[in-house]
């Protein structure tokens, strides 16, 4: 196991009370060119968490959390803005909560999810708010993620 260099202690130490979004892109920048895949993770584990407008641990901030954390993984690798303005139409209509379930009980796999999973991030899909937020959504539904994430080779319980 390799040891973090002062500089990367530093970027760390930084990242938790770091709250604009331009300098942890610049950290995340920073860290892939250098190949610090530790300081990368937490900047953008980061930038995810103070992106969305609701208050942290309800499923309004989890859903809004994990549509900009795949809007920023699209948008760097197609070097310009993408929207899931499906998603977001559907949240305008239906809501965060009923968004996240209609999608986890589709019987064919959202390409949300699929890219979520591809990109090393499986605590970011829906199905993985579903089991966060139990208080929220039905048996079937709660039932219906973890039956997906295990289909793609996820323990749901590592992801709670």
């Amino acid at each position: 196991m390799s040891t973090l260099s002062q500089a990367e202690r530093r970027a760390l130490d930084t990242i938790p009370t770091t709250s604009n979004p331009d300098k942890l892109r610049n950290l995340i920048a920073n860290a892939r060119r250098i190949g610090t895949q530790t300081v990368e993770r937490a900047a953008f584990a980061r930038l995810c968490e103070i992106q969305p407008s609701a208050e942290p641990g309800t499923v309004e901030h989890d859903v809004w959390q994990s549509i900009h954390a795949l809007e920023e993984m699209l948008k760097d690798e197609r070097g310009k803005t993408v929207r899931l303005s499906r998603t977001r139409q559907k949240i305008e209509r239906d809501g965060e909560a009923k968004t996240a379930a209609d999608l986890t009980l589709k019987p064919e796999v959202s390409a949300g999810f699929r890219d979520l999973i591809d990109r090393g991030h499986p605590e970011l899909t829906f199905e993985a708010v579903v089991l966060r937020h139990p208080e929220v959504f039905d048996e079937q539904t709660r039932n219906a993620a973890s039956a997906r994430l295990n289909a793609a080779g996820i323990i749901p319980s590592e992801l709670q």
